[in-house]
């Protein structure tokens, strides 16, 4: 009598700039194969396909991309694998968020209707569009006066890049794009959508992006105060039948089933967020432990036992991440992101001819050169605001600094400063839930950061606290397949597959004593510059943006004047 067949499920991670499919075995979580598609649009935060130029802050995505990694990521993955698809019996996904759109009733994007194709509200509003700040400072404000409970459940402040800013702005600003829109969801979702045929959505997003909490979104009467065209937005632009985190959204149509080359009928998980469903991926179940998923931004995920209200985090959801604990969420807008803004357009020639020379990054030289130093030999200090505050401040409007730069700085040096500013920001995002009653215990990094070996140990030596990594290259990916076997039913629910599927490195940086005593006195700088720049005492960055945003009159002139 022969063994049954090993079986497999798959995990696709929907990044800021690709694709990513994983082929995992249920049985003990081995990863076999991976395929990566990178968005043919990329991130549309300059021009519209049609050519026509956005203003600041604005960050879309082509909804077809997505489904470009279904026809290409998927199928890939699968055959490097070796595993024949009748032996997967899932598929997960995972996303970045809150990235929404707006669709018709089938889910078809408007974007894709050929009278709105040119119409830049029709697009997918990314994460980190960011040019919805005033209908979220509208949203902080009318919630804070009409008393709303959900209010410190998200830190007092809702975020520019959540869900509703993003749905009043396409009010306001394109009437007639929200009027066409049947249906405001989250990418996430709708991917799910396309998988299944049926439209479903998560409770994750629902409850950290969409402020779902205690079984009910905000009240008609708050919708209507912001707009009253936005009082009926629940109830006409969005399902509002919830599904939970582990549970299957559906099974993969025949038409999904020849987009992908994956089985007709195969469980499809409920979506969820990146970085919550790489909680699971880690191993993490219990309270105190934080998990960072680091990458071009980094989430903070953070598990606890009891409800708090901590000012400037992102949220908390009962059940958001793991069921029976509350699921605590902090973030930096921008770390990867800084470092690569820094590379492309701050490095001399000479770094760049020299990591061609040696066929490796730029990265790796900048990386080699900046760990010969000891802390505070640069005798810098930065605040790592370049994308905004998400956490503590939750303020798209600041931007970065950098103190202390003389005639002898070099670029190693403004690049360890610009790592170490991140690591401050995550150290004040962990004394900040500290100081509001939710202990942080352990610190566990997931995401492409965790290969750079001198940011790792500035992480620990900032923090004072041990690194444990996740021990996979494809955490977020390895955690929808995880979730994808719950929903196949071969785990009865995610901590049992977690506990099989999970893999974590324990302790493998630990701080550094000397190390730790010299970025204790450099963090109390970083904090005072963070309260005298963040909290109001000088505004100097929005009166900068303000002024770069702003048409000069001679300028309106000339252009309102006929040639």
């Amino acid at each position: 009598m022969s063994n049954p067949p090993e079986l497999y499920t798959l995990g696709v991670d929907y990044g800021t700039e690709s694709g990513r499919a994983v082929v995992v075995r249920v049985s003990d979580g081995l990863e076999l194969a991976s395929a990566v598609t990178s968005y043919p649009h990329g991130v549309i935060d300059h021009h519209l396909p049609t050519g026509e130029v956005l203003p600041p802050d604005w960050a879309l995505q082509h909804p077809d991309d997505y489904l470009e990694v279904l026809r290409k990521a998927v199928p890939q993955a699968v055959q490097l694998s070796g595993v024949n698809p009748e032996h997967i019996v899932g598929i997960g996904i995972d996303f970045t968020a809150c990235t929404m759109l707006p669709t018709t009733r089938d889910g078809t994007p408007l974007c894709f209707l050929p009278e709105l194709k040119a119409e830049k509200h029709a697009f997918v509003k990314l994460w980190k569009h960011h040019a919805a700040q005033s209908h979220a400072d509208r949203i902080n404000a009318v919630a804070a006066r009409m008393g709303e409970k959900w209010l410190p459940r998200y830190g007092f402040k809702i975020s520019s890049e959540w869900f509703f800013a993003k749905a009043l702005q396409i009010l306001e600003e394109a009437p007639e794009v929200y009027q066409a829109a049947d249906r405001l969801i989250e990418a996430a979702d709708w991917v799910v959508w396309q998988l299944t045929g049926a439209e479903s959505r998560n409770t994750c997003t629902a409850g950290y992006k969409a402020m779902y909490q205690d079984g009910q979104f905000p009240s008609r009467d708050y919708f209507a105060a912001l707009n009253a065209d936005f009082a009926d937005v629940v109830e006409e632009k969005m399902l509002t039948e919830l599904s939970p985190l582990g549970g299957k959204a559906g099974t993969l149509s025949a038409r999904a089933a020849e987009l992908t080359g994956l089985k007709a009928g195969i469980a499809v998980a409920v979506a969820n967020v990146d970085a919550h469903v790489a909680v699971p991926a880690a191993t993490v179940t219990e309270a105190g432990q934080m998990v960072a998923i680091m990458g071009t931004s980094t989430c903070h995920m953070l598990l606890g036992e009891k409800l708090r209200e901590v000012p400037g985090m992102c949220g908390v959801v009962e059940g958001g991440i793991i069921p029976g604990l509350y699921g605590y969420e902090a973030g930096q807008s921008g770390v990867g992101d800084i470092f690569g803004w820094f590379v492309k357009h701050a490095v001399p020639e000479s770094y760049v001819q020299q990591a061609a020379a040696e066929n490796v990054s730029v990265h790796h030289i900048m990386e080699r050169e900046a760990s010969l130093q000891r802390p505070g030999e640069h005798g810098l200090i930065a605040l790592d605001w370049l994308n905004g505050n998400r956490s503590n401040l939750v303020d798209a409007n600041l931007s970065g600094l950098i103190l202390g730069l003389t005639l002898h700085t070099r670029a190693p040096d403004i690049y360890r400063a610009l790592i170490e500013a991140t690591a401050y920001g995550t150290r004040a995002i962990i004394e900040n839930f500290r100081a509001h009653g939710v202990p942080v215990t352990e610190l566990i990094i997931a995401g492409g950061l965790k290969k750079n070996k001198m940011l790792m140990q500035i992480y620990s030596d900032v923090t004072g606290l041990p690194l444990s990594i996740v021990a996979s290259e494809q955490g977020p990916a390895l955690g929808s397949a995880i979730h994808a076997a719950v929903a196949a039913g071969i785990y009865p629910d995610i901590r049992a597959a977690a506990k099989t599927m999970g893999k974590l490195q324990k302790n493998v940086y630990t701080p550094i004593p000397g190390n730790v005593k010299v970025y204790q006195e450099l963090y109390q700088e970083y904090i005072q510059l963070h309260d005298h720049f963040g909290r109001g005492l000088n505004n100097v960055m929005k009166r900068l943006k303000k002024i770069a945003q702003t048409e000069p009159e001679e300028v309106k002139h000339a252009a309102a004047t006929p040639a």
